[in-house]
This record gives structure tokens, sequence and C-alpha cells, in this order.
């Protein structure tokens, strides 16, 4: 019990995806505005839509009272800490990214990952510097078990919304439980294990951080999609379903975005 416990309170911390919107592979929120015409897909059942728009309405009241602020007023602080904080948890994702790399097949890809983490971890202070672009490895898509999953073949199964973490698949939270069964090595040396280095406190910080570290880069963005969709719940899960197989596929496309470095403005194309 005390064990399901722990699980659940880093659920809740991880605020990833607080609203229900989604990271894009580089930390983005990205947009394909479809609001005229929604967009359902016809490959994955939204089981449970009559729940899910009710627990999607409480995650966007608990944005607006909570996390929202709290994203703004971390926009506040100068940006070369805001930058440093983005570039250290970057780098920490690749605990993650690697594995995933590997059972997918892209072995070039774990290599320059690997040393993009080694370089940035020791040269780059933690991740605060990004070191290895310079040195011209550049940072590649995140990767996670729920997209290795769907590589593999495997169906998302249904659509639901789940309270503060936002949208997912039966897929992609099967996905998620590995995190949590040995599947990031952050998560061992924090939680699971008792390290002399580390505490179960700074895994749950992280987790918080880079929640509200893409929140911050995407204010105006999820704003824009508010103020411009008919149903917002359908444009999220269209555009969530859509996100997910686009990264499974590793296609490069996007329609508008607003980009990792740039905390000032949505480039619209």
């Amino acid at each position: 019990m005390k064990k399901i416990f722990k699980v659940f309170v880093i659920l809740l911390a991880s605020l990833f995806i607080s609203l229900s919107v989604f990271a894009g592979s580089d930390g983005t929120l990205e947009i394909k505005n479809k609001t005229k015409n929604e967009v359902h897909s016809d490959e994955v059942k939204d089981c449970f839509e009559t729940i899910n728009r009710g627990v999607f309405a409480f995650n966007q009241g608990l944005d607006k009272i909570f996390f929202k602020p709290v994203a703004k007023g971390y926009r506040l602080l100068p940006k070369p800490i805001r930058s440093g904080t983005s570039n250290a948890l970057s780098n920490l994702s690749n605990v993650v990214t690697i594995p995933n790399n590997i059972l997918q097949g892209q072995f070039k890809d774990a290599g320059i990952n690997t040393l993009r983490f080694s370089i940035n971890t020791t040269l780059g202070i933690a991740g605060i510097f990004d070191v290895a672009s310079y040195y011209g490895l550049k940072k590649l898509d995140k990767e996670d078990y729920g997209q290795t999953l769907g590589t593999w073949g495997v169906k998302e199964g249904c659509y639901f919304v789940l309270p503060v973490l936002g949208p997912t698949t039966v897929r992609d939270s099967l996905g998620s439980i590995v995190n949590f069964s040995g599947g990031d090595a952050w998560y061992n040396v924090t939680v699971a294990n008792n390290t002399q280095h580390f505490e179960n406190s700074d895994y749950y910080y992280s987790r918080l951080t880079a929640g509200v570290d893409f929140r911050a880069k995407n204010l105006e963005a999820f704003e824009s999609l508010e103020n411009s969709s008919l149903d917002l719940y359908a444009s999220v899960r269209s555009l969530y379903l859509q996100d997910r197989k686009r990264k499974i596929q590793n296609l490069d496309e996007t329609t508008e975005t607003m980009n990792d470095d740039d905390w000032e403005e949505i480039d619209t194309q």
C-alpha cells in the first residue's frame, strides 16, 4: 500500500501534461489547429467521453487557480536560470530516451544521446549547459516506453483523461508504468533505492519543475488554442492522438509551435 501511495504522489507531482495538454518531442506544445472542423480519430475510441470531459474540466479549473499563476511567476525569473533549468531537465530525460532508442533499434540515436548525456552531465555541470551541441551533437527527439510499444505494434486502446496528468491511452499508461518498474534510472536512484547521494524529494522536485517549465513555455500557445477552439476537449484529444502517432512514426510535422529556446513568441506558420 505504501508503494502504491508513493506512485500516486509521483503522478500528481509530475504535472507534465497538467492541463490536458501535451509536450512535443522537444518540450513544446504543438498546435495543429482544426477548430472549424474538429478531427476525431476513427482508430482510437473515446470509451469514457462523459467522464473524460468532467476530468478535463477539473484539470482546466486547477490550471487556472494554480498551474498557470505559478508558470507566470516562473517566467519572471532571469532567462539564463530558465534556460539552464530547461537544459538540465532535458538532459535528465535521456535516462529514459536512451533505453527506448535501443528498444526501437535506433542505435545511432542511442549513441548520440549517450554522448550528449555524458558530456552535458560532466562538462555541462549536471546538464545546465548544453555543451554537447557546441561539439555538434544536436538534441534529438525524446522517446518513451509508450512510443516503444507503438513501434512494436501495440494498439492505443481507449483514450482517457487523468486528473492533473491529462490525456493518455491504455498503451501510453502502460508505458508510463514501466518508469516505476525499473525503466527510469532517475526514479531508481532517487525513490526505488536508498542512496546516499539523492533523496526521494529530488525526483518529485524534478518532475514538478519539469511541469512548471513546460507550462511556462507554452502560456501563449495554449491560450491561442483555447480562444480559437469551438470544443477545446475535442481539439486536445485530436492533437494528442496526432502527436503520439507523429512521434511513433518519427515524423517532423508541425504547424504552430513555441520553440524550446524562445520564451517570448510563438512561431506561427
